[in-house]
């Protein structure tokens, strides 16, 4: 075996599943995470079709995200005196299996800590392949050198910006921002119940009151923002200010925004590149592929390391043909799943569009997409590579 010492920068969902497969196959892995734990809470995230739940089951960890299962959420958009307009099933949004993010890092991470070394509360700040291997700095530990890294960290990722180039040249903002703010760490085994999330529009927004197990959301339209991404109060002022004046519930839902343990705010975005290898190093889940709120993130990014990890062993650890094989395989799954822009669906940025929206809803049409979804789209055939191979 080539190449068996690897560096995975972030923790997030496709860092520990891609540690997962190559631990298993007798890599020695390493993952660095700026966090300085795994993350909790985040909005519910979804699988769809057979292939996303063949790997899930290949890597023994189907059975733990049953178990964590959400229940299944309807959005109800509302007025301003809170009467129902339309409802979105939560049969179209919540795909086969829907699990919050948190639990599933949680799950990911219960089932790679023993067999990987993580280091948490890290970054990389500088990467130098050589001949033999990739020398890498960090902001805290001394600097050490890996065989291979390979960058899992996100859509900001900075892996991608050392080794790629800078992020302009990747993320494709499409004109939409979207927030998720609320503490919904709740028993991960409560049995799934069917939620209703209350939502409301006015032009270029969206806000959304989830249930007792789910965060609030925000969505608006805006020309692209620059802020800084470690300053939360920061953040949190732009959506106060983004969301002034607007009626239903949001002056309280804002209210409560300075005291909320979890909140994220970032960009609908796509992440689109020629090639997510070079060298030594290779990119995987959003930093490769990104497709915010499109529905396919998460799948793509458990099926990429499948595959990364799979093709990777299957050469013996030599990262050229196995890199090849990678961007083959996941380009071509990624061309029947291209993600679109959710923003202009759940926040038109006129009366009219939302009230067309509202129409969609209960139309023919809908209920024909709700019943047959995008689940066909996500099934490609996959090896087993674990059946050809002996884990070393």
């Amino acid at each position: 075996m080539r190449n068996t010492t690897v560096l995975i920068s972030g923790a997030g969902i496709a860092g520990p599943a891609l540690a997962y497969w190559l631990s298993r196959y007798g890599f020695d892995v390493t993952v660095v995470e700026k966090a300085p734990a795994p993350r909790p809470g985040g909005q519910a995230i979804d699988f769809k079709g057979a292939t996303h739940l063949t790997v899930l089951e290949r890597m023994g960890i189907l059975g733990d995200i049953r178990a964590r299962r959400t229940g299944t959420a309807d959005m109800w958009f509302v007025d301003a005196e809170g009467r129902e307009l339309a409802v979105m099933s939560g049969d179209f949004t919540g795909g086969d299996l829907e699990i919050r993010r948190g639990d599933l890092a949680e799950v990911l991470y219960d089932h790679t800590a023993e067999g990987c070394e993580y280091v948490f509360g890290d970054h990389i700040t500088a990467l130098t392949e050589t001949a033999d291997g990739v020398h890498v700095e960090f902001a805290e530990a001394s600097a050490r050198t890996f065989d291979l890294v390979f960058g899992a960290d996100g859509i900001h990722s900075t892996v991608r910006s050392l080794v790629f180039g800078p992020e302009r040249n990747y993320v494709n903002y499409h004109g939409w921002y979207y927030c998720i703010a609320g503490d919904n760490r709740v028993d991960p085994y409560a049995p799934p119940e069917r939620e209703i999330a209350y939502a409301h529009n006015t032009p270029g927004r969206l806000a959304v009151e989830g249930g007792p197990k789910s965060p609030h959301m925000y969505m608006f339209a805006t020309p692209e923002l620059d802020f800084p991404r470690d300053d939360i109060a920061a953040q949190k002022r732009i959506v106060i200010d983004k969301f002034a004046g607007m009626g239903w519930k949001v002056p309280d839902m804002l209210a409560e925004l300075a005291g909320l343990d979890t909140f994220y705010l970032d960009s609908i975005s796509h992440v689109r590149m020629k090639n997510f290898t070079a060298g030594r190093v290779a990119l995987l889940g959003d930093a490769a592929y990104g497709n915010t709120l499109a529905g396919f993130g998460t799948g793509l990014a458990v099926v990429g390391a499948y595959v990364l990890a799979g093709e990777l062993a299957a050469a013996n650890g030599d990262q050229a043909v196995a890199f090849a094989r990678y961007e083959e395989i996941v380009k071509r799954y990624m061309r029947k799943i291209d993600g679109s822009n959710p923003g202009p669906f759940l926040a038109p940025k006129t009366a009219r569009g939302i009230r067309l929206r509202n129409w969609f809803l209960g139309s023919r049409a809908f209920a024909l997409m709700a019943m047959y979804g995008d689940r066909a789209a996500n099934d490609i055939d996959l090896k087993n590579y674990a059946e050809s191979m002996s884990p070393r």
